[in-house]
Order: structure tokens, then sequence, then C-alpha cells
């Protein structure tokens, strides 16, 4: 079974006050640290007017976005200078703005951790973990590889639910071919937009998109990655699992490339991997989760995922030379066990 198809259950008493059982479940009360992307909007437009599609509607019944702490990055312009339109538009849709973390909490059921900045998520999870809410993390899930090990880590011994994904994970045609429709992949090629930002590796602000769309098709398995460049002079990671095979990540070109998509070939026969990004389709796994404790990514294709991203840029810095994940997930570790 691959690692992308385990499921984690919490089963703690602490869990069932949030509407476990699927009948005439308990109404949820959920609340957003950060301000500082549009997700933010998406999400409490369809909690609290409804999906765009009423056939959707059972899926966030009784789910509502209540409040909302608007700290998110303190340093990134392009995202502190969103937070006052934001929480307007949040206000606005109902919801109710607080002026800490720790009174959001008082005030929730259940947490999204929508800062855009992933150097900041390991300190404001640590009181959400506290309080045992259980949190959906924005991606990118940290600024560094050694805080992703670090906020796994805490996860794990608070056994509080938790997942961190791109929407692009839950296409239809994307977990179709998760699923097997096409058999196991030996090779698959994803790409998307990968805007830098210079206090992040270069993959994590927004190539992990089409990253982590790679590792939805490909599963886990990457053992190493060279990092070079498109003849259009866009990103080119490839990736080599075990077993010989093949995926790759390019920036998007806005022609051949346009977007976000892929293909793959599987033993079975091959995709095409389409646009289908939907915030809705991400937001009803997110509920899902905080009613039934189930998280939908195994927590060992995330680290992967973002180990792989690292092992990228190492690889830029060596001027295109291969690197392990092994060794980048090996020097992040050091580095979290002399700095907890």
């Amino acid at each position: 079974m691959r690692m992308s198809h385990r499921i984690l259950i919490f089963a703690s008493a602490a869990f069932t006050t949030l509407g476990l059982a699927q009948e005439n479940p308990k109404p949820l009360r959920v609340g957003i640290i950060g301000l500082d992307t549009s997700h933010v909007t998406h999400f409490t437009e369809t909690l609290n007017k409804g999906p765009k599609n009423p056939e959707d509607a059972a899926k966030v019944a009784g789910v509502r976005m209540v409040a909302a702490f608007p700290q998110g990055s303190k340093d990134i312009e392009s995202s502190t200078k969103r937070v006052a339109g934001y929480t307007e538009k949040c206000r606005a849709l109902g919801v109710e703005i607080v002026d800490s973390e720790e009174e959001l909490l008082r005030r929730v059921d259940c947490v999204f951790l929508e800062s855009n900045d992933g150097r900041v998520h390991l300190e404001q999870l640590k009181p959400v973990l506290a309080a045992k809410k259980p949190v959906f993390i924005d991606k990118p899930i940290a600024g560094t590889l050694a805080d992703t090990i670090r906020i796994l880590d805490a996860v794990k011994n608070a056994g509080v639910p938790m997942f961190c994904s791109s929407t692009l994970r839950f296409g239809k045609t994307t977990q179709e071919v998760s699923r097997g429709s096409v058999g196991k992949a030996s090779k698959a090629e994803t790409f998307s937009p990968a805007h830098l930002e210079p206090t992040h590796p270069d993959l994590y602000w927004y190539g992990v998109h089409g990253c982590e769309l790679l590792f939805t098709i490909m599963g886990t398995g990457c053992k190493s990655v060279k990092r070079d460049t498109t003849p259009d002079g866009k990103i080119q990671v490839t990736g080599n699992w075990e077993g010989g095979r093949t995926g790759i990540f390019r920036e998007e070109n806005g022609k051949d490339r346009k977007n976000y998509g892929g293909k793959v070939v599987g033993d079975k026969g091959e995709a095409v991997i389409a646009f289908e990004a939907s915030y809705d389709l991400l937001l009803f796994e997110i509920i899902k989760m905080f009613r039934t404790g189930v998280v939908p990514v195994d927590p060992e294709e995330t680290l992967e995922l973002y180990a792989f991203m690292e092992a990228a840029d190492e690889s830029k810095r060596r001027g295109g030379a291969e690197v392990t994940l092994k060794e980048v997930l090996d020097k992040a570790r050091a580095e979290v066990t002399a700095q907890p």
C-alpha cells in the first residue's frame, strides 16, 4: 500500500466534541490564524454563505468560520500589505476579528493556520497543539526543512489531527491516478508557477503546487534530485524514485506548460493531469478531517515532498549536481537535534 494512502486516526476522547458521528454532526466553530492570503476569503465564503454547488451543502453543514487572528507574516511585503483588505472581507462575512491567538483558541473548535509565511508556522502552531485543536496548515508547511521536521514531530507528540496540502492534490484526475487508474506510475511530469520569495527555499513558496501534484501521483520513494533549467530558461527538477521511476517538475511558461498540470505514464496506461484546482475540494477534505480525525495526507509524504524541494535548492547551489534526499534530511535532523 502506498504510504500516501495510509490514514492516521486519532481516537482521543478530546475529539468527541467535534461531531465524529456522520449522522447529525455537531456544529463546528472554526477560526483562522493569519489573514494574508486569498485562501481565507474563499474558505470563509463557502462556510458562511454556502458552497457554489448546492449539492455540496451537506459537506460543510453546521460548520462556520467564527473568528480570525490577523497576524501573518511580519516582514514579507506581499503578505503584510494584504492583511487589512482580507481582514475587512472576513469581517463582512461575519467573522469576528480578535487580537490574540489565545482569544481565538477560546472561541473555536478547529483551526485554519493560513499565514502565507511558512517561517511563522511553528510558533503559531504550538498554542494550537497545546489546546488540542485539529488544524490545517496552508502551504508551505514551514520556511525550512528543519522546521518541517519540528512541526511534524510536534504534531505527532501532541496526537492532534493535522495536514498540509495544495488544493491541486484533490483534483479529480489526480485522485484517480493516485488510486491506480493507470497502474503504478513509472514516469510523471508536472508543472506550475514557481514565483520565488527570498526568505524561503525556491520551490516552497509557489512551486510547491506542482511538486505536490508530482508526489500525489508518484507517492513516496524519491531517492535523489537534480536541478537544471528547461530550454526556455525555467526551473526543472528531476527526481529519481526507487525502482527506476522518474518524476519531473517544471516551472510553467505560459505556453505549452500553462498554469498547472502534467502527465503520467503507468504500467496500465497514461493520463493527462488537467488544471482542476478548487478551493472547495481542499476545504471539504479539511472539514472531513476536523469531524473524523482522519488525516488525508501521510506525514511521511509531506516530509519527503519538502525534502525534495530542499534537495533541489542544494542541487542549484552545487551547479546542478545530484543530491540525495537522505543527505538533506540528515542535515536538517542534525539541526533539530542541536536546537530542538
